[in-house]
């Protein structure tokens, strides 16, 4: 089962990585007016989005479910983090719309806004490894 573990938090750190990563891009996106730049853009935030981010969330969750079913019917501390997890698809999908949306040149927001959207994974991920780590309940 450690093997699973491993994946799972290889994944995760994967995820992350792209879910810290592509809001960024979104910030510099949203500043830039030069045509060539807003095309880079694009074409850096759909392989971030579609080659390393939604690869590294499917099998975060996979290897995670396969975890949980060792542990179902403990503590809630992982019906907890089931829940944060449930939070990042939902955030993975949000960073999709946005991403479509800068693809069709239809983004309605500052790069302030960004700047704040950001921030979201970074107090998720806070959560959940405290509640991995800790299992307060």
């Amino acid at each position: 089962m450690l093997w699973v573990k491993w994946l799972h938090i290889v994944f995760m750190v994967t995820w992350f990585a792209g879910l810290f990563y592509l809001p960024r891009l979104f910030v510099y996106h949203a500043m830039t007016e030069d045509p060539a730049t807003r095309e880079r853009f694009k074409v850096m935030e759909r392989k971030l989005f579609w080659g390393i981010m939604t690869p590294g969330g499917v099998l975060t969750v996979v290897f995670g479910l396969w975890l949980w079913f060792g542990w179902f019917g403990a503590a809630g501390w992982i019906h907890a983090k089931a829940a944060l997890t449930a939070l990042l698809v939902a955030y993975h999908a949000w960073c999709g719309k946005l991403l479509a949306d800068f693809a069709a040149d239809r983004n309605t927001r500052s790069h302030v806004w960004y700047r704040w959207f950001n921030e979201a994974p970074t107090v998720v991920l806070l959560a959940a490894v405290f509640l991995v780590v800790f299992k307060p309940f």
